[in-house]
């Protein structure tokens, strides 16, 4: 890669993406970020990331972004916001550009990839959460299929030199096997979340082989710091303590997790992007890799660490697993340092404490 090579990021208002938008615009690359805003979480934290990244989008209710169940409970203050296919520059970022668009438009998205004729593409837009599968499956058939395929069909009429998109740690299921490697059985998916990564990573390779797509999958593990995800146990966690409420332990807090800083997610993203697969004993450029930490932790020493930043003892509301859950990821991380050059390094304790201090200064504003 070069400076000025054109790189399209979906799912750039969401957690990874637009911290990946930002990094890629600080090294140069002309991006272009594309998202759905849509209301799986309160999209006021999307807007808030997109206005950290300098785009600024004109002024419109809230309301116009969130479902009608739920619009009546919100007071009618003015965020920002914007209308669809709308093009808006970064005021940050000089090569930085974002256009509200959902990967599934199958009309737009292919117009979008042939007028910018995109060097590489990041897909980090999905339906993310394990839980909310199972509940709302159609979500992730849209989204992480239909959309994936759109994408993909798009890399095909439109050639790009690389696709890198998100896949999960939840591919590898009830593996028992720790740490979990690439070279592991991903059969047994547990959750409908799951199985759609898994997907995404055959649908990948099919390309590979039919078109000739070269692409690098990611199985992120649990990541965590500012700008994060409300529905995850950070944020969750963060601001039940604070406001003295408990806080749901599943399992009975006997769960393990591979809790990875944003910072080396973003780090490991680009360096992945920029390095290129090379074909396998079937000609087939389609590499997949873990990124994580390496070092999981045990979830009440992660608890603690949050306690201890807010200065706060939790109250702890002890449950049985969930199912979709899994008791343990531990990422198996050497493929990906042996032929990138990833190598994480944030510890639990300092991440803890840079996202503690985001979350205070967030919730003031």
């Amino acid at each position: 890669m070069k400076m000025g090579d054109k790189v399209l990021v979906t799912g750039a208002a969401g957690f990874i993406g637009a911290a990946v938008s930002a990094q890629l615009a600080v090294k140069g690359y002309d991006v272009v970020g594309i998202d759905n805003i849509n209301h799986y979480y309160d999209p006021r934290l999307k807007l808030a990331r997109l206005k950290h990244n300098g785009i600024s989008l004109g002024t419109a209710t809230i309301k116009e972004l969130i479902s009608p169940e739920t619009a009546h409970s919100l007071e009618p203050v003015v965020y920002e916001t914007f209308a669809p296919l709308i093009e808006v520059k970064s005021k940050i970022f000089d090569s930085l550009r974002f256009i509200r668009m959902d990967i599934t438009d199958r009309e737009n998205l292919p117009r979008l990839f042939e007028r910018e004729a995109f060097d590489y593409v990041v897909n980090l837009a999905a339906q993310a959460g394990v839980r909310y599968s199972i509940t709302n499956p159609w979500d992730y058939i849209d989204s992480n299929i239909v959309g994936f395929l759109s994408v993909l069909e798009c890399c095909r009429h439109f050639p790009v030199k690389h696709l890198v998109y998100a896949s999960s740690s939840s591919v590898y299921g009830m593996n028992s096997k720790a740490p979990f490697s690439e070279d592991d059985q991903v059969g047994k998916p547990v959750s409908l979340y799951a199985t759609t990564k898994k997907s995404n990573e055959a649908m990948a390779y099919a390309y590979g082989k039919l078109y000739g797509i070269k692409s690098t999958g990611l199985r992120y593990f649990t990541v965590y710091g500012p700008w994060g995800r409300p529905d995850m146990a950070p944020m969750l966690f963060a601001e039940a303590i604070s406001h003295g409420k408990p806080i749901k332990v599943f399992n009975h807090g006997d769960l393990m997790r591979d809790f990875t800083f944003i910072d080396d997610i973003v780090t490991g993203t680009i360096m992945t992007l920029e390095h290129l697969p090379v074909g396998d004993d079937n000609g087939v450029a389609a590499s997949v890799y873990n990124i994580g930490c390496g070092h999981p932790v045990k979830l009440m020493d992660f608890i603690g660490e949050i306690e201890h930043y807010l200065g706060r003892e939790a109250t702890k509301d002890y449950l049985p697993m969930q199912a979709g859950d899994v008791y343990m990821t531990n990422a198996d991380t050497s493929k990906l340092q042996q032929e990138i050059g990833y190598q994480p390094k944030v510890q639990l304790h300092e991440g803890i404490g840079m996202f503690i201090d985001w979350f205070k200064t967030y919730n003031k504003e």
